[in-house]
């Protein structure tokens, strides 16, 4: 040991001494900086009162959001309803199917981080599979319309993996170029394709089975309660799936090509197969909701995919924040919501969400509901639990034992002696 340079501390003292230090100053007595000024915008204080709560009160209260979900169409609450304009039911249900796109697209864009311009392609493509697949005006083979749904879904993952395959090397602009091309092509297949028929289309899409007491089909297209009520149990069922994947190794593998792509294929992880995963996955939801779009409209031709669609889609996600579910869900809502409350406007929705978006970029730049990793905190949360079986008094949780002495003003001196 140098005796002019003093002992050397252990860099893992040093820098767990430095996190307590400065978190003593933010909280301290004599500190500006209050729990609540440190709540993270006009969400923060909710978020922090919602994580207080045990997990038996937290589902108690989706229990309530879920049972008024399902209740809001026949509600019709004067404040949010938009008739006469519009038939509230339809518009809940186009709320919901936005909502169920903005899920898959936010697999893409909030968890790996991939710019993907032209999500609408995989939305055009499970369209077009329960159309050809149901419509009388197509050729070939008719089956039941909810065996589309899974069928459409296997189509459009595959899709996914071939337009990943050979372009999800690229990062940034330059996969956006591309997914953005590839949203053209498809549309343009639509059009020069006789068996897709172009701007004719398919009519009489087919829909889930069941009837009324005086034979009307229960899913036709003017009653908009049936089609809302699966579009969100489909929801409520995909958006479980994902949380729980998003906190598999899955899950971490996509945040960490998010936040440094080089540092998480030099920690090992396989980028490309974790890329690839996530553009089928969110694929497959893409080309479900699509299905449940025709199935409810009952026509589909090539003029409802355009680039203009595929930019509202991004939008909601990044409007309600990326790598947030519960935000993806908000975002596809208030963008499909916006327009249909306000008729008036609606000639001027991509202004409105163009100058949107600008706001949220400058005043809350990760969305309303950003998402919030919490990885650090349950690593603080189990190292407190190791210390204490440990027997490392309570006082102190996040220094380790033995972490050697802390260099003061003096120690230069005390070397020396």
């Amino acid at each position: 040991m140098s005796m002019t340079d003093g002992p050397t501390p252990l860099p893992e003292a040093a820098s767990a001494q430095a996190a307590a230090d400065r978190e003593a100053l933010a909280t301290g007595p004599g500190s500006s900086v209050t729990p609540e000024k440190r709540g993270r915008g006009i969400f923060g204080s909710w978020s922090e009162r919602w994580n207080a709560l045990s997990r038996q009160q937290q589902w108690a209260f989706l229990i309530v959001v879920v049972v008024l979900a399902y209740l809001l169409p026949l509600i019709n609450p004067p404040i949010i309803t938009t008739e006469p304009g519009n038939n509230f039911a339809l518009a809940c249900f186009d709320m919901a199917r936005f909502a169920l796109i903005a899920v898959g697209l936010n697999v893409v864009v909030g968890y790996a981080g991939l710019l993907d311009l032209g999500y609408v392609a995989f939305f055009a493509v499970g369209s077009y599979c329960a159309a050809m697949l149901t419509s009388p005006d197509s050729p070939f083979l008719h089956i039941p319309y909810l065996w589309t749904i899974p069928i459409a879904m296997a189509v459009t993952m595959f899709f996914g993996v071939v337009l990943g395959v050979p372009t999800l090397r690229l990062r940034g602009d330059y996969l956006a170029i591309v997914t953005l091309g590839f949203g053209e092509i498809v549309r343009i297949l639509a059009t020069i394709i006789p068996a897709m028929k172009g701007q004719v289309g398919f009519q009489n899409v087919g829909h889930p089975p069941g009837t009324e007491a005086d034979g009307t089909p229960i899913f036709s297209n003017s009653n908009g309660v049936p089609w809302y009520w699966l579009t969100l149990t489909i929801i409520i069922i995909i958006t479980l799936l994902v949380g729980n994947l998003e906190r598999s190794r899955v899950g971490r593998a996509w945040i960490a090509i998010r936040e440094d792509e080089d540092a998480a294929e030099i920690m090992g992880v396989p980028t490309f197969k974790y890329k690839v995963w996530a553009f089928a996955i969110g694929a497959a939801i893409g080309g479900l909701s699509g299905a449940l779009f025709a199935g409810q409209v009952g026509f589909v031709n090539n003029q409802k995919f355009d680039v203009t669609t595929s930019i509202l889609f991004l939008a909601a996600v990044v409007l309600g924040g990326a790598g947030n579910k519960v935000g993806a869900i908000l975002g596809g809502a208030l963008v499909s919501y916006i327009p249909l409350r306000f008729t008036a406007i609606a000639e001027y929705k991509y202004l409105i969400f163009g100058i949107a978006l600008v706001l949220i970029m400058i005043f809350r730049s990760q969305g309303l509901l950003p998402a919030r990793q919490r990885l650090l905190a349950y690593g603080r949360t189990a190292y407190d639990k190791v210390a204490k079986k440990g027997g490392a008094g309570p006082s102190s949780p996040a220094a380790p034992p033995a972490a050697g002495p802390r260099l003061g003003p003096n120690s230069e001196k005390g070397a020396q002696a």
